[in-house]
């Protein structure tokens, strides 16, 4: 097996080449964040929204061009608008900005005696671990003393212990930037596609099956395999969301974790031209499905996971919120402030979907990870500095003043045909 950590220039240097030649200046990116509904989940609850992140419009339009270029070569070209991505689950939910809480409200920023840390606490069973993190016997409800024993921990064991109890929890830019949003850990030898590829998807909630929606609109025929026992989660969240990420697709579902469905799912796997999957490596071994093996047999592999399949943080839990902090997308400020909603997730599922499509444009075996922490970082060192314009008041409403005159900040817009949501708030 060829271990390579780089796919070919066409596809390693077409994304950071795409952000290079965005030529965009900061007006320009103003005016997009303004107008992509992000902007407006964007800051402090009871304040203006923030513009000051506006510069990511830049790495986003290098990702969505990077998509458009390889799913060309797969015969149709998908052409998205990847800010309009990242606020289409508040368009549904009506989450508005939240400041130092996430727009879902799940996700805090907590000071710890050396800086910030935030902790994601989506499931019951995260508030009921926090007297464990912070060592000592407090209602698990006691947000207060809580915070006041964090304050006096370091970063590093918060995160430390955060983890071992299985909590998503993450110091403010503590993952670097990598030089791809992606990496590849090893090359198989690939196969001829004669027909439309297919993609087995074993992804749930928002990155993987954005990855998996859109490689759907290329043309690819996407089967998402969910267990009978446990289904993709967002389906317990807005039906019109679900169908926009999975309407496209297959759906099979199977009885896993029994031996019949495994052994029938590793048989959708060898007949696949590409796996999507964003569970913990653990799991597949569990079910003894090795992607190692799976690519030298010739099927791709793409993995989202939080924090990477290598490596000490490989298991770690991650959400969107907790990766993007992690990533270093927050609003500077004491305390910082979230980034649009769970953002590493679409940023994760933008960037799954383009190494995906490349590789099957290629007939190309590769193990490739999609990690949505370093995602984050990588958006973020492509950035730029932060970008500041007046924001002022408009009737109801907010505008970015710029050079050549206000421009309105939108809120998130579902798209056309689609459920309407409940209003946000302005």
């Amino acid at each position: 097996m060829t271990v390579a950590g780089r796919l070919p220039n066409q596809a390693t240097f077409g994304v950071v080449l795409a952000v290079e030649q965005q030529g965009l200046d900061d007006d320009q990116c103003a005016r997009s964040w303004a107008s992509s509904g992000v902007m407006h989940l964007t800051g402090p609850a009871s304040g203006p929204p923030s513009v000051s992140p506006a510069g990511i419009v830049r790495p986003l339009r290098g990702l969505a061009g990077a998509l458009a270029s390889a799913t060309s070569r797969l015969g149709s070209e998908v052409r998205v608008d990847p800010l309009a991505l990242a606020s289409q689950r508040a368009a549904f939910t009506g989450f508005g900005r939240n400041g130092s809480r996430s727009p879902g409200g799940f996700a805090q920023m907590v000071w710890a005696r050396d800086g910030w840390v935030t902790l994601n606490l989506p499931r019951p069973s995260d508030t009921e671990a926090l007297p464990a993190l912070v060592g000592a016997a407090v209602p698990a409800g006691a947000w207060g003393e809580i915070e006041g024993r964090i304050a006096g921990m370091a970063v590093t064991e918060v995160v430390e212990r955060g983890s071992q109890l299985g909590l998503a929890v993450a110091g403010v830019g503590a993952t670097g930037a990598p030089q791809q949003p992606w990496s590849v850990r090893s090359d198989g030898p690939g196969r001829r596609r004669g027909r439309a590829p297919v993609v087995v998807d074993l992804t749930s909630l928002w990155a993987g099956p954005v990855a998996g929606g859109l490689l759907a609109e290329a043309g690819c025929r996407v089967l998402k395999v969910e267990s009978s026992s446990r289904p993709d989660g967002a389906r317990r969240g807005p039906a019109g969301f679900f169908e926009l990420l999975n309407g496209r697709k297959e759906h099979l579902s199977l009885d896993l974790p029994e031996p019949v469905a495994v052994n029938e799912l590793r048989q959708l796997i060898a007949r696949a031209d590409l796996v999507l999957e964003a569970s913990r490596p653990r799991v597949m071994h569990q079910w003894d499905i090795c992607a190692d093996q799976v690519v030298e047999a010739g099927t791709a592999w793409v993995s989202i996971t939080g924090h990477g399949r290598q490596g000490p943080s490989r298991n770690r839990i991650a959400f969107g919120d907790d990766a993007a902090v992690s990533g270093g997308l927050v609003v500077s400020g004491d305390p910082p402030l979230f980034v649009g909603d769970a953002i590493a997730d679409p940023i994760a599922g933008l960037a799954a979907a383009s190494v995906a499509a490349d590789l099957l444009a290629q007939g190309r075996a590769a193990q490739v990870d999609v990690s949505l922490a370093s995602a984050s970082a990588w958006v973020r060192a492509h950035a730029g500095a932060p970008i500041h314009r007046p924001v002022v008041r408009t009737g109801s409403g907010w505008a970015v003043e710029l050079s050549d005159g206000p421009v309105p900040v939108h809120p998130p817009a579902v798209p056309d045909g689609l459920t309407t949501p409940p209003k946000a708030n302005s």
